[in-house]
């Protein structure tokens, strides 16, 4: 047992060193991995490197790559533009867009790229008298749920970690959980601030919403380490500027993301596994050969920072699980009580460990430690791994994380202060609520129906 002790204590400090001091979380996650084999195992190193999941690198390689090009040529401009174009000022309805427009941008490989519509969300905010509170919360939620999609982040390491540890969890199960979850979120928060006016409707001198435009051209398709996210959007101006004609390459584009999507819905709904990564690496082929002049960009672009991270982590895991220390852990949990109790305590981790720290690497490192649960088939193990990751992404509401901290940010100087605090108490109140919410409305009556 004090080899598996001393292992799972390097785990931990590699996490908390990476954090802390702003290293890649995933090379030190390497590094350790390597380092506890040779100190603690008699395990070959090449049986340690064996675990790196080269299946979600080739997966996150090609999403990143692909939706790197769709943003370099301008593609996902246009298409917010054309979606600002149908809104109208109906201030009722306009949270809710923003949601669908905030989630199907970080529906496209990372989900942090979706931080991109909160400068815009604040100012139509505060144009139309919306409150920030409900505006802001409204792209949160939809970056979540965005990012639950097979295409995006979140769901990707989440349905593979899944996979590959022999537990059969739909891709599109998963993204409508997510989905229904984050909704019931925007209907509450719709309750309790879609009446609240955050000052008086602002005149739009330049044009309404009618003729909208936000750029994407500085978005870096990925997620650093800690949640990093580096974005900016066009505030130059308080107006909107005129929606431009789709290029011929951007035609393309259009045709190539749904010409991705089709495929990934006949393919699953056929039977088959979609291999997502090589289906964009197929597209990502063709759109550069159209268009050679954003090759070397887009490369640049693959967000290898993710791969790092996720494939340290499960390596560590991996190793970890050879030297019995997940088992070990897996028992402990069991201990706690009830299936379901232990269930929910796996949740309440994973929350507040996430409030705190990257929302993939926790996904890669929590989702093991659930196995031994499913193990003795006490607990359906599609439902509690779909709870495990969701729960662990309802959290980043808070102003700890990246996307309650741009809510903040973005937010007029005066609302710092009162969102600051709401968000707060409302992320710190999701790491009890979720596990409620879905352990049980998803594992209880799952558990109860098998």
């Amino acid at each position: 047992m004090t080899e598996q002790l001393i292992a799972l204590a390097v785990f931990i400090a590699m996490f908390a060193l990476g954090a802390i001091r702003g290293i890649p979380i995933g090379v030190l996650m390497l590094a350790g991995a390597a380092g506890s084999a040779l100190l603690l195992t008699d395990l070959p190193l090449d049986d340690v490197i064996a675990g790196f999941p080269l299946d979600i690198m080739v997966l996150l390689a090609g999403v990143t790559l692909f939706f790197a090009i769709a943003q370099l040529n301008g593609t996902i401009d246009k298409l917010i533009d054309r979606a600002l174009a149908k809104v109208g000022s109906n201030a009722l309805l306009l949270p809710f867009v923003f949601f669908l427009i905030t989630g199907a941008i970080a529906s496209m490989g990372a989900p942090l790229a979706g931080l991109v519509m909160m400068p815009v969300g604040m100012q139509v905010a505060r144009r139309y008298g919306i409150d920030y509170a409900l505006m802001g919360l409204s792209m949160c939620f939809a970056i979540g749920a965005g990012g639950f999609a097979p295409t995006s982040l979140y769901g990707i390491v989440t349905y593979s970690t899944a996979h590959g540890a022999g537990i059969e969890l739909s891709p599109f199960l998963l993204f409508g959980i997510a989905v229904g979850v984050y909704l019931l979120m925007l209907a509450f928060s719709y309750a309790v601030w879609g009446r609240r006016k955050a000052s008086a409707p602002v005149p739009a001198a330049a044009g309404t919403l009618s003729r909208g435009s936000a750029s994407t051209s500085s978005i870096e398709f990925g997620e650093g380490d800690d949640d990093d996210a580096r974005f900016s959007a066009d505030e130059a101006g308080e107006g909107f500027s005129k929606v431009e004609p789709f290029t011929g390459i951007q035609w393309a584009t259009v045709a190539a993301i749904l010409v991705l999507l089709a495929s990934v819905v006949v393919i699953a709904a056929t039977g088959g596994d979609p291999d997502i990564g090589i289906l964009c690496f197929a597209l990502s082929g063709i759109l550069l050969l159209i268009d050679p002049s954003q090759s070397r960009a887009a490369v640049t672009k693959i967000d290898w920072s993710t791969v790092l991270l996720v494939g340290g982590i499960i390596t560590f895991v991996g190793l970890l699980e050879e030297m019995g220390a997940v088992e070990m852990l897996g028992d402990a949990a069991k201990s706690v009580g009830s299936p379901l109790v232990s269930a929910f305590v796996l949740c309440l981790v994973g929350g507040l460990v996430s409030a705190f720290a990257s929302t993939t690497g926790i996904l890669a490192a929590l989702v093991p430690l659930a196995l031994p649960l499913i193990a003795d088939g006490s607990l359906p193990g599609w439902a509690l791994i779909a709870a495990l990751g969701v729960c662990s992404a309802v959290v980043d509401v808070s102003p700890f994380s990246t996307l309650g901290a741009t809510v903040v940010a973005t937010a007029p100087e005066e609302q710092k202060s009162r969102l600051t605090r709401l968000l707060v108490r409302f992320g710190l109140s999701m790491v009890v609520v979720g596990p409620v919410l879905l352990v049980g409305g998803l594992v209880l009556p799952a558990m109860l129906a098998g």
